[in-house]
């Protein structure tokens, strides 16, 4: 390992403590570095607040001067609360500066490199750049495409079971794996699941872990079935967002609507269109959604290739039987050649069970 490497793995590592926190914005983490000192450390808190560099740059103080800084993503060009940062850098002189990947968003990218090498600082890119790349893939996407990164999640047996033929469904995988959800709700800005399994299951989707995050909770109801004693209707621990079609009862919207609760009417006549979903979220600034829904909903988002990741937790058990639910259903495709295919992928043990990562290669072609 080189000390670029180092360094820059510190960054990151402060950086990734962040997660779920700094959305809509990226995770960035800062080090300053002079005479083979640590001076400086900085780390993007939050949204509106300054900075990685900022924060690392006020910690250094004069000791910034002459000496190298660490930055996870390029520093910035713009005019924010705090400046472009590529300025604050020139102005505490820094005379090096390491990047590891350079701004997603095609308007800006570089223009931060530029100002510094205007400056005649010298700048390295590409230290970590895969490890930064993925760490942001929220953001690089939001920035680029405006619309939220989406995850599906599922707990499931080996048989790809989420829940019996008599749809008893606790509980599926261990304490550790739910645990686990529980963070990675802490770290979306939304959650996502169908009515049927709001009517079934009535969960309040929220994250049960210290200092927690509880997402926006989005509801796809087509005909506003929901019941309106639901936990999500009636318990005020997050905001709730019902996605239907044109064809609602509107006295239900009207009482929906005076309880706090937003309703969109996707375009769809009778089943609500997944891709204007996903197309309003972004419209919202949420950059993430994960989708804890049913095989129905699952399929429907898969079909139309708006999943970004797939996490599945397996626990060691199988259920069989005809009539036991899957958590992919849907019309599925007709030849193996047609199957998704996961990349990247990853698998974790968690107690027992085994947390699996991957991310689904479409064909992008129109669906």
């Amino acid at each position: 390992m080189t000390s670029h490497e180092f360094y820059m793995d510190l960054a990151l590592q402060n950086a990734k403590a962040m997660k779920g926190q700094t959305d809509p914005n990226p995770l960035v983490g800062s080090v300053i570095i002079n005479e083979n000192r640590i001076v400086g450390v900085g780390t993007h808190l939050k949204a509106g607040e300054p900075h990685a560099e900022i924060h690392a740059l006020r910690m250094a103080g004069d000791k910034a001067s002459g000496g190298t800084i660490y930055v996870t993503l390029e520093p910035c060009s713009h005019h924010g609360k705090t400046g472009p940062c590529a300025v604050a850098i020139k102005e505490a002189g820094i005379k090096k500066v390491v990047i590891a990947t350079l701004d997603p968003n095609p308007v800006v990218s570089g223009n931060g490199v530029k100002i510094l090498e205007d400056a005649g600082i010298e700048v390295v890119i590409g230290i970590r750049q895969e490890e930064s790349m993925r760490m942001n893939e929220v953001f690089n996407k939001f920035i680029v495409q405006k619309k939220p990164f989406v995850t599906l999640k599922s707990g499931i047996t080996l048989d790809g079971k989420i829940a019996t033929h008599s749809s008893d469904s606790k509980w599926i995988t261990s304490e550790g794996s739910r645990l686990d959800v529980h963070q990675l709700r802490n770290e979306n800005m939304a959650i996502l699941v169908g009515v049927n399994t709001v009517i079934k299951d009535n969960p309040e989707l929220t994250t049960r872990i210290p200092n927690g995050r509880n997402p926006i909770r989005i509801i796809l109801d087509s005909n506003l079935r929901i019941p309106l004693d639901s936990k999500v209707i009636t318990d005020q621990q997050a905001d709730t967002w019902i996605f239907t079609s044109q064809n609602v009862d509107h006295d239900k919207e009207d009482t929906l609507l005076s309880r706090g609760i937003r309703v969109y009417r996707t375009n769809a006549a009778k089943h609500v269109d997944v891709k204007e979903v996903v197309e309003i979220l972004g419209e919202n600034l949420i950059s993430s959604v994960l989708i804890e829904g049913g095989g129905t909903i699952n399929a429907s988002f898969l079909e139309n290739q708006l999943i970004d990741k797939v996490v599945l937790y397996f626990a060691p058990k199988l259920i069989g039987g005809k009539e036991a639910p899957t958590f992919l259903e849907g019309a599925g495709v007709n030849k193996m050649k047609d199957a998704v295919e996961l990349s990247d992928t990853e698998i974790i043990k968690i107690g027992k069970d085994f947390k699996f990562i991957g991310y689904p290669k479409y064909n992008h072609e129109e669906v």
